[in-house]
């Protein structure tokens, strides 16, 4: 009889077990590449259409004060992946060569995700996870920081920071621009939009009945503005032709995301399938024409146009739909709420920045996931705290506005309000002696025109 029940109870355990392990859900992690904040349906457009992005957000959370850690694609992409601010490992700044400060003598394959730093490939496999990285790499060309050495199976995309929608010869030949399988060039591809959908469909139905984690960076809408025709077609009213070029990448993109969410409904993947949505940095209007409306500014700044992004989370087994969540939240929570969901934990000596989402959406905690957040690009740095938000420049004094009174940052308080100017900058002072020195520097004169453009083209009026 004991051994009886010892059996049974062997069985139970087993039985267990194995439920934990399937109610770990699938995860996708889909970015966008420079897409202005009100460029969707659910976060404002009245111009452009997604239909399939929206219905993404009304069947889970989007966020209104979503945040990612840098105002562009590199830094910020380092930080989504890694869960930290990237400033801790001295990821400060984007790796273009060319605007590199011509001291230092850094090429291309200098600049990378350093290697002692795990990625959200990196824990996923420590979960049993089968990994693919599709799209946009932009974290390093050299043969060390490929995806297939940073924690994923497979790749298919390109390493560096942009590149041609379309076949081209120039891009072929180039290390960080060409479309590769793995590490092979491909010589031969869809329209990049398209291709990597179709890389990312074929992954999960390869591995449909393994748990899966894909990364889907599209590098639709960055520069260069390259549509289809016919997905121009339904912009035709638009008569500048630059902004009917980018409604019409902006419609392949939503369709993208549309053929993806049909394969998981049809395929009855989709309920346990945790996806988050999130562009990589606000729109560059200085050179598209995104819309970061009511935002001011614009990539390259520290002005909410070019920190706050969309940001959505979709689990339909788990979250609530149609939920609108107001707080501040941040891409490095992306990868926090990756590692509780699948009983992960962070090595010791890695400081996580991120927090778990799914207590705060789901009720279970009723503070604010996070009260200060920071970010740094060479000198210029801001930080917000509660509602109150300052921004450091170089070459003049502190701006200060309270967020949720001027979400336009319209109206700068620093001169009636010094104590809260001092308050803050304690704040960021502390928060720059835990990090690590920068391992690049852009040129500053690089770095100004940027911000001068943010500034002079993209202010609010008030």
């Amino acid at each position: 009889m004991k051994y009886i029940l010892k059996i049974l109870l062997v069985l139970l355990l087993f039985s267990i077990t194995l439920n934990a392990q399937n109610a770990k859900p699938n995860i996708i992690v889909i970015v966008s590449d420079d897409a202005g904040y009100s460029d969707f349906g659910s976060y404002g457009s009245k111009v452009l259409k997604t239909p399939n992005i929206d219905k993404l957000a009304d069947s889970g959370v989007r966020f209104t004060n979503g945040y990612v850690s840098a105002s562009v694609c590199g830094p910020s992409r380092a930080g989504l992946m890694t869960g930290r601010y990237q400033q801790r490992f001295g990821y400060e700044v984007n790796n273009v060569p060319k605007a590199m400060d011509p001291t230092v003598g850094l090429q291309g394959e200098d600049m990378g995700l350093p290697l002692d730093q795990m990625t959200m490939a990196d824990y996923m496999k420590r979960a049993g996870y089968v990994n693919m990285a599709v799209g946009k790499w932009h974290l390093g060309i050299a043969d060390c920081y490929h995806p297939l050495e940073r924690g994923f199976d497979e790749f298919y995309g390109f390493l560096g920071g942009s590149r041609h929608y379309f076949q081209d010869d120039r891009d072929y030949i180039r290390k960080d621009n060409a479309v590769r399988r793995n590490h092979v060039k491909q010589a031969d591809f869809d329209y990049t939009t398209d291709g990597f959908t179709n890389a990312a469909v074929d992954f999960i139905d390869r591995h449909k009945k393994e748990k899966f984690f894909v990364y889907l960076a599209y590098n639709a809408v960055h520069t260069p503005l390259q549509a289809k025709e016919q997905d121009m077609e339904d912009y035709g009213f638009l008569k500048d032709e630059k902004y009917q070029t980018y409604a019409g990448m902006m419609k392949s993109l939503d369709e993208n995301i549309g053929k993806l969410l049909t394969y998981l409904d049809d395929e009855n993947l989709r309920e346990n399938t945790l996806i988050f949505f999130i562009n990589d940095n606000g729109g560059p209007t200085y050179v598209t024409p995104a819309n970061n409306d009511p935002l001011s500014g614009c990539k390259g700044t520290n002005y909410e146009g070019g920190i706050r992004v969309p940001f959505i989370i979709s689990w339909t087994s788990v979250l609530p739909k149609n939920e609108v969540y107001d707080s501040p939240v941040i891409s490095f929570d992306i990868l926090a709420t990756m590692l509780d969901v699948v009983n992960i934990k962070a090595r010791e000596k890695t400081q996580l920045d991120g927090v778990n989402l799914l207590p705060y959406l789901l009720g279970n905690k009723k503070e604010r996931p996070h009260k200060t957040l920071f970010w740094r690009e060479n000198i210029t740095a801001a930080v917000r705290d509660g509602d109150w938000k300052l921004i450091r420049f170089p070459d003049k004094p502190a701006e200060l506005y309270n967020l949720s009174q001027d979400i336009s940052e319209v109206n700068d308080l620093a001169a009636r309000e010094p104590e809260k100017v001092k308050e803050l900058y304690g704040k960021l002072w502390n928060w720059e002696h835990e990090l690590a020195r920068p391992l690049w520097f852009l040129q500053t004169k690089f770095d100004k025109q940027v911000i001068d453009k943010g500034i002079k083209y993209h202010k609010v009026k008030k």
